[in-house]
């Protein structure tokens, strides 16, 4: 996977816009304002995504890919290093959890619009 594949996989969910709100190469995903996944433009590819605290540790425990999230809350984000070692699909079904633990945080208002686009 690289950065394009990434991208594309982010923005093809509901409600997702894409901005730069910390520096110029820090590409943010948002799925109604929430953030769910970022990645630097610059250096190694790799993803910070949301996770379940649990799920969290045990990733990192059996995926020598997975750490604890750059510059974020450690027991809810982590850092995939996009490195080839782990299938391209699972990528895709973790930044799918992430989204969905940030749609499921949103509130009812939120999830109504969200589910009217």
């Amino acid at each position: 996977m690289n950065i394009e594949e990434l991208r594309t996989w982010c923005i093809s969910k509901k409600g997702v816009s894409e901005d730069f709100p910390f520096d110029e190469t820090t590409l943010v995903f948002k799925v109604m304002g929430k953030m769910f996944a970022l990645t630097d433009l610059e250096g190694d590819l790799s993803i910070n995504l949301k996770c379940d605290p649990e799920e969290a540790i045990e990733l990192r425990e059996h995926y020598s890919c997975v750490l604890p999230g750059y510059h974020m809350n450690k027991a809810h984000w982590n850092t995939v290093l996009v490195d080839g070692s782990v299938p391209d699909q699972l990528i895709r079904q973790w930044i799918d959890q992430s989204y969905n633990l940030v749609v499921e945080k949103l509130s009812k208002k939120q999830q109504e619009a969200l589910a009217q686009l």
